[in-house]
């Protein structure tokens, strides 16, 4: 083959190379920038097929959520008590040409200064609160404050913050046996003021339904006497009416009552006088007084 076959064949080559050389593509899950002599020249880049010129770089950086877990970090509460804390975070990449300027395009940097970040949003919230605080605190109310300072912090990188979440809190060996005796101490402490608090409550209640129950009664017995007395008194003046038509009539009554009442009873020893007054109608019912 002669030297002017091989012309064509390296232009065509040449031609195919720098076409590839002027193109690159973005996938779905991916954020992209372009630089020209280190310099951003393009960041907002849909998923698909772009071009370029052939001496520009394109970085490419993952856009969905990123994850990175923390074990054993260390804290000091406000009792100057260690506290070992395992936490993660949650982030992703929203402007990718501030993230490449802050953090040089390498996600495990900028892992470590959102780290670093945390950490100082924790260690501000530990160092509020006291042990028993923490343990006794919901996880989410620990880290609400500070997740809403780092968010803030670490916008400045391109990043979102998505979550931050507390896993686990530990004492070191040597403290955690003091410390929930201690805790326990408290907690019966606390129990006993609300069982004395409840004590108290109760005989206060018993000594108000006490009084008032005597109250009532006492309103009732003198409601049921006057009524009564106002029966009685009506009553002795119907009789006194009604005897008073006939008195003869009315002493009559009271001698048969009386007999009824006294006689013809067995085993009964009745000793009277037969001239007595009690016998008076037995003998003579025509008697007059």
């Amino acid at each position: 083959m002669s030297s002017r076959a091989f012309v064509p064949i390296i232009v065509v080559c040449v031609v195919i190379l720098l076409g590839a050389m002027s193109m690159f593509t973005v996938s779905e899950s991916q954020l992209a920038i372009r630089t020209e002599f280190s310099a951003i020249v393009g960041s907002d880049y849909a998923p698909g097929l772009h071009y370029k010129w052939p001496w520009d770089q394109v970085m490419r950086f993952d856009g969905r959520i990123l994850s990175q877990s923390y074990t054993g970090e260390t804290f000091l509460t406000n009792d100057n008590r260690g506290l070992i804390v395992d936490f993660y975070v949650k982030w992703r990449i929203t402007n990718p040409a501030r993230f490449w300027e802050a953090a040089g395009g390498a996600e495990d940097k900028a892992a470590d200064r959102l780290a670093a970040i945390v950490k100082d949003g924790l260690k501000g919230v530990v160092a509020e609160r006291t042990l028993p605080q923490i343990v006794t605190a919901d996880r989410a109310a620990v880290t609400s404050d500070m997740f809403t300072q780092a968010k803030r912090n670490i916008e400045s990188f391109g990043v979102e913050l998505i979550d931050v979440r507390v896993q686990r809190i530990d004492l070191p060996d040597e403290v955690s046996t003091r410390v929930y005796e201690q805790m326990k101490q408290n907690f019966q402490k606390s129990a006993n003021l609300k069982r004395a608090e409840g004590l108290s409550e109760s005989q206060r209640i018993r000594s108000t339904a006490e009084r008032e129950q005597t109250e009532i009664v006492a309103n009732a017995e003198r409601d049921a006497l006057r009524v009564q007395g106002q029966a009685d008194a009506e009553a002795a003046q119907t009789y006194a009416k009604a005897y008073s038509k006939d008195p003869e009539f009315y002493a009559f009554w009271r001698s048969l009552q009386a007999y009824d009442r006294s006689l013809g009873k067995a085993g009964d020893l009745l000793v009277v006088t037969p001239d007595g007054e009690f016998f008076k109608y037995l003998k003579d019912p025509e008697k007059k007084k």
